[in-house]
């Protein structure tokens, strides 16, 4: 038994051990129920990440209502402000919706119809978990500001005259007793913040002075996003209460955005399950053609935002749609959605022919190759799903075992890794709840240039897909965190090149949607008598070797399978170190893996020559 009350096996049980704990305490002790996971700002859905959105969508929520064009953001060192030029908090109010639960004024649908914070929990975790916080009211030539640490009052002011704009200023500095050793990272602030201008057209966020804004809307976060070039013409579609764009590329898969009044849902939910069917559909009958949906949308690159009345998200950080109704009085989600693209990209599609005739060409195309494959394909899932039950390669994690794994699956990861004593180290040193591995053979095959068909022929290949089941895409996706898992050598860093190929051509969402990763172990051993120093860097090397004093013992690790499963242990526990694999609009997939993974060439031959650095010149 977990939770508040929990209590040892044969302990009493009585009254006395009955507890009931203020607000804030119980935010303190179970921060994970209000803002996900904790983290350190590594990863971009760490905690202190939910905290700027928590303080950000009330100002996003009077830009929606008509407030304030202008939010600004300023970060420095681990300290959050944000300004709006809203309404401002009515000023006898201010501690209330700051420092009080279930207060504020979104529970009246009338005030904040579409919003998304509607529990009236967020900016009350904000002020929990924080060291410092400060909110500052401005409203029609009066102020009231408000400090705290760890949601009690320290300081509070009494409403005085100001000549300062109307709005809402926040500040606040994560408490490092939940958050240590914390810090923000631009890539991940900037990306959270285009998404609220690609979502608010007109909207401007300055942060740490650089401005942002989107005239554009979703089209511009396609054109940001796309890393290959559209087939077409992006479809802009645009409602009274949704926006969706939708354009094909060449690459294989699918590739979608969506948003909930605001709110990027990751793992998607009601209203994109109704938007892959409904542009199925509309397509299909648009054609007048026996075509497969998965034909009609291999290829696709498409967002969707849809504002709902009082939406219902599937955990409390709002990851997931689970409303089936647009409000309490509205249409289903379904037929709402459906009924749009049925007008909308129905029109679009007669009135743009030479769209309509490059679509149905890539969709004819896709039902070709599919074809091509089928006998294969058949064959290889036979073979995959019969291998997979009782398949040495993969030593899969208990998380799959149960009806309860929900939010649990975000802590699940998978270790690729190649050759026995690496394996073999990993499965020891693991936790079998969450991590499973997956062992190659060998290095696997270059498939740069190759189609999907050698994804079913190659044992290796179809093995690994069968393992993470995104065989029809990432919704299936068994893992979190798929972790290549390889020696720091040049034939392990060969494999991940491999590997990373193979995601990149038939996978590329599994990268773009932040679910791969690179494990780092350390390079080197440092040690005397008191203590033992693990260096992932020559710097940590030299600064570990001048800690430890004289004649240190200093053992160079050549591949993770010299490294002691007890050892192992402390590099995939809590302190692991990943290297997301990212992708950017810049990154050019295509001339990149040409480059790179294509036949050799004379101009490959001189950037690795001019680029060699010799291993012992690093280590000298």
């Amino acid at each position: 038994m977990t939770g508040l009350y929990d209590i040892a096996p044969g302990a009493s049980y009585s009254e006395d051990d009955i507890k009931t704990l203020d607000w804030m305490e119980h935010i303190r002790r179970r921060p994970g129920m209000y803002i996900g996971k904790l983290g350190d700002g590594s990863f971009a859905d760490d905690g202190i990440y939910v905290l700027l959105k928590e303080v950000l969508d009330n100002a996003i929520d009077e830009y929606m209502m008509g407030y304030g064009k202008t939010i600004e953001v300023t970060i420095e060192e681990g300290r959050v402000e944000v300004r709006d030029y809203g309404r401002g908090i009515p000023l006898g109010k201010v501690v209330d919706v700051s420092s009080k639960m279930n207060t504020g004024a979104k529970y009246d649908s009338k005030a904040f119809k579409k919003s998304v914070g509607l529990n009236g929990v967020g900016i009350k975790a904000v002020n929990a978990l924080s060291a410092r916080f400060e909110i500052e009211s401005a409203r029609e030539g009066e102020r009231k500001r408000v400090a705290y640490s760890r949601a009690l009052i320290q300081e509070e002011s009494p409403i005085e005259p100001t000549d300062q704009p109307n709005g809402t200023r926040v500040s606040f500095t994560p408490d490092r007793e939940i958050f240590p050793d914390y810090h923000y990272k631009d890539e991940f602030v900037e990306a959270l913040l285009k998404n609220y201008v690609f979502l608010n057209s007109g909207l401007t966020i300055l942060y740490n002075g650089r401005k942002f804004y989107s005239k554009h809307g979703l089209e511009d976060l396609l054109n940001e996003n796309m890393t290959t070039e559209p087939l077409y013409p992006i479809i802009h579609l645009l409602g009274d209460d949704i926006e969706v764009v939708i354009t094909h590329s060449n690459q294989y898969g699918e590739e979608y955005y969506s948003f909930v009044n605001g709110q990027l849902t990751t793992q998607g939910g009601t209203h994109l399950s109704a938007f892959k069917e409904s542009v199925g559909r509309v397509v299909k009958e648009y054609y007048n053609k026996n075509l497969e949906y998965t034909d009609i949308r291999s290829g696709i690159v498409a967002a969707i935002s849809l504002k709902v009345e009082e939406p219902v998200f599937e955990s409390q950080t709002k990851t997931k749609l689970g409303s089936k109704d647009m409000g309490p009085e509205g249409p289903t989600i379904q037929k709402y959605v459906s009924d749009f693209l049925k007008r909308e990209l129905d029109n679009y599609l007669h009135k743009h022919l030479d769209t309509a005739d490059t679509l149905l060409k890539k969709i004819l195309d896709s039902e070709k190759e599919r074809k091509a494959i089928a006998g294969v394909t058949k064959l290889a899932r036979e073979r995959a799903k019969k291998a997979n039950l009782h398949n040495k390669k993969l030593r899969d994690c208990r998380v799959h075992l149960n009806d309860t794994k929900g939010d649990r699956l975000e802590e699940s990861a998978i270790f690729i890794t190649e050759g026995d004593s690496a394996s073999g180290s990993i499965t020891k040193s693991r936790d079998p709840n969450f991590q499973a591995v997956f062992s190659l053979r060998g290095k696997p095959l270059n498939c740069y240039g190759l189609t999907k068909k050698i994804v079913y022929e190659n044992e290796e290949f179809n093995l690994l897909q069968a393992a993470l089941n995104i065989e029809e895409g990432l919704d299936g996706l068994r893992y979190n965190k798929v972790i290549i898992a390889t020696d720091a050598d040049v034939d392990g860093m060969h494999i991940r090149l491999l590997l990373i190929t193979f995601f990149l051509q038939f996978f590329p969402d599994l990268i773009k949607r932040n679910h791969v990763f690179i494990l780092q172990t350390p390079l080197f051993r440092v040690r005397n008598k008191q203590r033992t120093w693990y260096c992932y860097s020559e710097e940590e090397r030299l600064a570990a070797i001048a800690a430890a004093g004289k004649n240190p013992e200093i053992t160079r690790f050549k591949g993770l399978g010299e490294i002691s499963p007890d050892e192992f242990r402390h590099f995939i526990g809590k302190d692991i170190r990943l290297d997301p694999v990212t992708l950017k609009k810049e990154d050019a997939v295509k001339e990149m893996l040409e480059f790179y993974m294509g036949k050799n060439t004379m101009e490959r031959q001189n950037f690795i020559i001019d680029n060699l650095v010799v291993e012992e010149d690093i280590i000298s």
